[in-house]
């Protein structure tokens, strides 16, 4: 079956939608292609008998304005505001997070906060030379004791890697702006609060998933088309330019002519399926880029309250979960009975390894024993449980990757009509605010602009800054 599309877009997550509406605004319908029954990607909201489940985490917040009024246009007053509380579970004790001075020095107790002071000094007046890892990095600004006590067990819990093996830029994208000397430098000047993570941001009732689902229908009702459960399974190329694509749906091959091709693809997926093959060079480094996979463990709790945070960060080496979102607290529609409390049990591996590969009985059993280890709910209290896998959810910064990255960026651009965006598409770790302007500048290029999407979240501090959390109206708590 053949058809033809002057815009053919690949992935229904934040990024491709984005990509669909955009094109959408500037008179064009396009046609996005998504390989899973679900959009939303790794931004989705997953419901089971009624109770939601956001797949992460998804705050919203950003500095741009164009990826704002995108939000207003297609949400309006719907959105809530959300205070902002997490914490750190570190020897069976929770420490605000951002660290809190005060707080800290009062649950570490007086030797151990010695220890990280002189530690700090340490670092200071002995410093990596050059900041090469991510170890480095944090060192750098926390000594050892911190950076062993709070960001060794709980970044390699995340990534899988050592931390000598992670990429220093990864620190600097996620964590830039926190030290322990700004820490110390507000609890002297009264403000407990770092500057660099926002206190509060926006959120849709019904969880991030409520975003995708309108704008899907928007996008569906001004002209695009939207096929779910059709992976792309070649993209045709003469020359340097690609010329079709090749989809997968109910079991039959569609051969769609594309004018412009718009994909969020993971980098690897993309190299691997063009026909013409990429030369050599550029193959190798796809197959060098690896990713984390994800898995939400949702346990339903009969107990109203749990805890007051939104999420935990679950430090220890002794427990596999990473961190514990309460879905209850981010807000209250995404729990249908008041009497309850949804929790989601946040476990990070790689596919094929055993914790993806474990049964789902066998994964709710090990949720349930590592919440009531972290003494957080009794076993008996947790009524029901389910499961949500996420293949490549995080790109890793491995040792080498820029390299990699830079082999295959100058390959692409080689293309006159390939356009590959978000975060799985740049294989960068973007948030959704980020991931949406890449898709959008593209096809602003698609309509005659001269952007350089690779540009987004390169040179800018990460943007969980205060002025980041956009004024926006918002509809009853």
């Amino acid at each position: 079956m053949n058809s033809e599309f002057s815009v053919v877009i690949c992935g229904a997550g934040p990024a491709g939608l984005s990509a669909a509406y955009r094109a959408i605004k500037g008179g064009i319908q396009p046609l996005l292609v998504e390989g899973t029954g679900r959009i939303g990607g790794l931004a989705r909201t997953e419901n089971y008998k009624g109770y939601r489940f956001d797949i992460g985490g998804h705050r919203f917040f950003t500095k741009d304005a164009r990826v704002l009024q995108l939000w207003l246009e297609i949400l309006g007053g719907e959105w809530l505001k959300v205070n902002r509380r997490s914490r750190i579970h570190y020897r069976g004790r929770f420490l605000e997070y951002p660290i809190e001075i005060p707080d800290a020095l009062a649950k570490l107790g007086i030797g151990e906060s010695t220890l990280a002071l002189l530690s700090y000094l340490k670092a200071r007046l002995f410093p990596y030379p050059q900041e090469k890892t991510f170890e480095q990095w944090v060192v750098n600004r926390f000594g050892r004791h911190l950076y062993e006590a709070f960001f060794k067990s709980y970044t390699e819990k995340v990534w899988g890697i050592p931390c000598d093996q992670i990429h220093a830029e990864w620190a600097a994208q996620r964590i830039r702006g926190l030290s322990f000397a700004a820490a110390l430098k507000n609890s002297f000047t009264g403000s407990s609060r770092s500057r660099t993570l926002v206190r509060e941001f926006l959120y849709p009732p019904h969880g991030p998933g409520m975003m995708w689902e309108y704008l899907r229908e928007k996008v569906e009702r001004m002209g695009g088309v939207v096929r779910l459960n059709s992976p792309v399974v070649r993209v045709n190329r003469k020359g340097q330019r690609i010329c079709s694509i090749i989809t997968r749906q109910d079991n039959q091959l569609h051969e769609i002519q594309v004018g412009h091709f718009v994909t969020s693809m993971p980098l690897p997926d993309l190299i691997a399926q063009l026909d013409p093959p990429a030369p050599p060079q550029v193959v190798r480094s796809g197959q060098q880029l690896k990713f984390r996979a994800f898995l939400l463990v949702g346990l339903i709790v009969d107990q109203a309250e749990v805890f007051t945070d939104n999420w935990l960060y679950i430090h220890s080496p002794l427990l596999k979960v990473g961190r514990v979102q309460n879905f209850k607290n981010w807000s209250p529609a995404m729990v249908p009975d008041p009497s309850k409390t949804s929790l989601g049990m946040e476990y990070f591996c790689s596919e094929g390894d055993a914790i993806w590969s474990m049964p789902d009985g066998s994964l709710i059993e090990l949720a349930t024993r590592e919440l009531c280890e972290l003494g957080l709910v009794k076993a008996h209290k947790v009524v029901d449980g389910v499961v949500f896998r996420q293949p490549k959810a995080y790109p890793v910064y491995s040792d080498g990757y820029r390299d990699h990255i830079k082999v295959i960026q100058d390959f692409l651009a080689s293309f006159e009509n390939l356009h590959s965006v978000g975060r799985n598409g740049m294989h960068r770790y973007n948030n959704m605010d980020h991931s949406m302007l890449t898709a959008m500048l593209a096809v602003e290029n698609i309509l005659g602009a001269n952007h350089n999407h690779w540009e987004v979240n390169t040179d800018q501090v990460y943007h969980e800054e205060r002025e980041s959390a956009p004024p926006a109206p918002v509809g009853p708590r």
